[in-house]
């Protein structure tokens, strides 16, 4: 087997099942979970009968890992009307199937495992994938920490020069998993010079970019590069998907766009890595990136349950609305440090809801690594708000219950 598997952490899902272990939830209670980021709007019906329509004749035959001018077309277009990005469809547009498979495999495309030190850097608390795609692709995760009192901005400053001159490769993650920051325009030509210094490749994971609760979307990777000069996104790629813009994680359909000189690589290594999208998928997707109706609306349900919950919670938590994203980043009371021997503030918090009052929220710990003598998750808790407003209504009622009762 290759030994690089033994490096890998386990799941931040399977810890929570271990941390969850012999805990019996509350049975007078239905069980609610904002544990798990995913979607559970209803999916778009012109989605859905684009894909039932295409069944008849998108089963039929291997598809392209290049994907059909079709689509790579909706997703420039799509492009040009959400940032004012041009992008030519042929040579800086491809689809893949979700961001998740793509951040991968785009990792093991890029790093050069031969040169010393070969490093991949990304934000710490940070989508797990990226450190996986590190280890799998023979280089050195660097964990870059976020800051909380910049709105969770990544301390790109904190990095040392001798790190930088090994780094092949960057994740940012904008709007950020677990925290929501945006990464403003100035922090944007930080790393486009860094990379130019030291020759890095920049790898912008923008799923959550159309779920926002402020008047101005968030800015993108490439949008970000054409302000500041850069037209040929010189050295950087940016990841977006349907998932959480369309509400299909199921559908797994994304793309990517940006330097045309990285898309031709990527494209050859998902052609030997099977990375071709179903034609049925594809005429779905081709449906889904030319309607904003639908994204709209979702956006909207988004924005009535945060006003909603936020406010609410932060009377017993240290929470604040984020710049963008479903999830809210929470730290929980000082009295959770050292309530249960052996576990954090934030397992201990997760675990007590859960046998208390049967809501699943994610321990912070999980999503991050210790650096630096610390581990910069740790006390926060996650929480997806991705269900029905009743029911993330609910379950911030009961975690008010619930905090009310522990500090009495």
């Amino acid at each position: 087997m290759n030994p690089k598997l033994s490096l890998l952490q386990p799941y931040p899902f399977e810890r929570l099942r271990r941390l969850f272990a012999g805990v019996t939830p509350n049975p007078g209670l239905r069980p609610i979970s904002l544990g798990i980021g995913e979607p559970k709007h209803a999916t778009p019906q012109m989605l859905k009968d684009a894909l039932a329509a295409a069944l008849d004749t998108g089963l039929t035959g291997y598809p392209a890992t290049a994907g059909e001018p079709a689509l790579r077309q909706a997703c420039a277009a799509w492009m040009q009307r959400r940032y004012g990005v041009a992008v030519d469809a042929a040579t800086q547009v491809l689809p893949v199937n979700g961001s998740r498979e793509a951040l991968f495999a785009f990792a093991q495309t890029v790093l050069d495992a031969t040169k010393p030190g070969a490093t991949l850097a990304f934000p710490n608390p940070f989508y797990q994938i990226y450190e996986g795609a590190a280890l799998l692709g023979g280089a050195q995760p660097f964990y870059v920490p976020s800051v909380p009192a910049r709105n969770f901005a990544v301390d790109w400053d904190s990095v040392p020069e001798e790190v930088w001159a090994r780094t092949q490769l960057i994740f940012v993650c904008s709007p950020g998993n677990p925290t929501g920051a945006v990464m403003p325009l100035d922090e944007w030509q930080k790393l486009f010079e860094l990379s130019d210094r030291y020759g890095f490749v920049i790898a912008s994971d923008e799923c959550y970019s159309e779920i926002y609760f402020r008047d101005e979307p968030p800015l993108g990777g490439l949008e970000a590069a054409v302000k500041l000069g850069r037209p040929d996104f010189r050295n950087l790629m940016m990841f977006t998907s349907l998932s959480k813009r369309s509400n299909v994680p199921g559908l797994r359909s994304g793309f990517v766009a940006g330097d045309a000189a990285l898309i031709k690589s990527f494209l050859l290594y998902r052609t030997y890595h099977g990375g071709a999208m179903s034609p049925a998928v594809q005429a779905a997707s081709v449906a889904a990136w030319a309607d904003e109706e639908h994204v709209i609306d979702n956006r909207r349900q988004y924005r009535e349950k945060f006003a909603a919950v936020t406010p609410m919670l932060a009377e017993v938590l240290d929470v604040a609305l984020p710049d963008a994203a479903f999830y809210l980043w929470a730290g929980v009371p000082a009295s959770f440090e050292d309530k249960v021997a052996g576990l954090s503030a934030d397992e201990a918090f997760a675990r007590e809801l859960l046998a208390q009052y049967n809501v699943t929220v994610l321990p912070g710990s999980y999503l991050a690594r210790a650096s630096g003598g610390a581990n910069p998750g740790a006390g926060r808790v996650r929480m997806a708000l991705v269900a029905e407003p009743a029911e993330c209504l609910e379950a911030a009622e009961r975690i008010v219950r619930f905090c009310r009762e522990q500090s009495r």
